[in-house]
């Protein structure tokens, strides 16, 4: 039950990311658009009162398009929203305006999104873009790790948020090497050299700290703190205590990694999969690699390629179905409106392109135009086809090297098979 939750919050999370892509993407002439946030604790009359009161008051806009298209906007708007006793849960968002498609072509969209967590805010406003930072906020992860690796000539810092790795920065240091120069004692060498590793500490400590405490939310969202490094020199710097009280006392584990530059921060995260198990990134690194193994495997159970995949979902072979979370395509039927011949086809769609943007094509047979009879996204066809046959789906992110490679060299559609099939 709890997969089959996180499941279709991955799904969710793909279809909220991908609708405020298609908003962003959006342009209104002047301040024709209107964002409207409504919390889950507001009334709806209020709302609608403040809309006729708005309506009567765009009689002041001087220009007679503007004009015509807010009240446009608010009409559809308060259309919209007869149909609403209370706002949902955890509030709503509309997204109401004319719409520039190009050209001298327009048009009035409306979209309603009802968010993954609850608005705490009420907003009104009207501008040439839709207003989204309040809902990119709730894609921000909550919980986030601060990463950190050292021995005693560098030391580097980063973040990890959810399956995301941000490397921030580091420091090199001045602490000279084991054997002395001429004219020095030894003892005195390595009461220098002890004193100048204590310094390089205290300031990796005290940089990272800095770092690390002025996350966003600090105490909420601040899990713990990973060090990786070579011994003894993580151990020392752990029992000298150079971070920050708050900071030290989250200390998750201390573990053994190669590199203490920017390459090591990605390192350390695998090293640590063990202590940040459960973690998005860690399951997703695993299945990954299952994946990667089958396929260098002779017979291996993988299989890569949006053809491959459709044939091995109709066969029930598929055990886990790899999806890219950068997919942005949709499969549609296109139908002659001459001799009635119908294909199946997938587009791909940047951002604020429609499938008629895209798509200009005559029918093969009678090259008589073809028209759109159906669009669906990608992921949620390939998805609905898993669910026939109790196949697993995983969204995998594109912000560790693993994900990336499904994109990029497996074009975002992949799958571990239950037996071999030949496709």
């Amino acid at each position: 039950m709890a997969e089959t939750a996180q499941m279709d919050d991955a799904r969710r999370r793909y279809e909220f990311k991908k609708t405020l892509e298609k908003l962003q993407a959006k342009q209104g002439s002047g301040t024709e658009l209107i964002s409207l946030y409504i919390p889950p604790d507001k009334q709806i009359y209020d709302v609608t009162g403040q809309l006729r009161d708005e309506f009567g008051q765009c009689a002041n806009i001087k220009s007679k398009q503007t004009r015509s298209n807010v009240q446009s906007a608010i009409s559809s708007i308060l259309s919209r929203l007869k149909y609403y006793k209370n706002p949902p849960p955890n509030g709503m968002a509309v997204f109401c305006g004319t719409i520039q498609l190009g050209g001298d072509r327009s048009d009035l969209e409306c979209t309603i999104i009802e968010p993954p967590e609850p608005l705490n805010l009420y907003m009104y406003r009207c501008s040439s873009n839709f207003e989204l930072e309040p809902l990119k906020e709730m894609l921000e992860e909550k919980n986030v790790y601060g990463l950190l690796v050292l021995d005693r000539r560098e030391a580097y810092w980063g973040f990890l948020r959810g399956n995301r790795i941000e490397p921030i920065g580091g420091v090199t240091s001045t602490v000279p090497g084991k054997q002395r120069k001429g004219g020095q004692s030894s003892v005195r060498f390595q009461r220098l050299r002890e004193i100048a590793i204590n310094e390089f500490y205290t300031k990796i400590g005290e940089r990272a700290s800095d770092i690390f405490l002025a996350e966003k939310d600090f105490f909420e969202r601040f899990k713990g703190v990973l060090i990786g490094g070579p011994s003894p020199t993580k151990e020392e710097f752990e029992a000298g205590q150079y971070l920050h009280h708050e900071i030290q006392k989250r200390i998750v584990g201390l573990f053994d990694v190669a590199y203490t530059n920017e390459s090591g921060l990605p390192e350390l995260v695998d090293a640590a999969k063990d202590a940040l198990k459960g973690m998005e990134v860690v399951k997703e690194k695993e299945i990954m690699n299952r994946f990667l193994k089958e396929l260098v495997k002779d017979n291996g159970l993988a299989a890569y390629g949006e053809e491959s995949i459709r044939k091995n979902l109709d066969l029930g072979a598929v055990d886990t179905l790899l999806l890219s979370s950068r997919l942005r395509k949709s499969r549609i039927t296109i139908t002659c409106q001459s001799c009635g011949h119908s294909e199946e086809r997938t587009i791909s769609l940047e951002p604020g392109k429609t499938v008629d943007d895209i798509l200009a094509t005559t029918c093969r047979h009678c090259s008589a135009p073809m028209i759109v009879d159906s669009e669906v996204d990608i992921v949620e066809e390939l998805t609905n086809l898993a669910d026939q046959t109790s196949t697993r789906v995983e969204i995998i992110s594109d912000d560790f090297e693993e994900g990336a490679i499904l994109y990029s060299a497996f074009g975002g559609i992949a799958a571990i098979l239950r037996y071999r099939t030949g496709f």
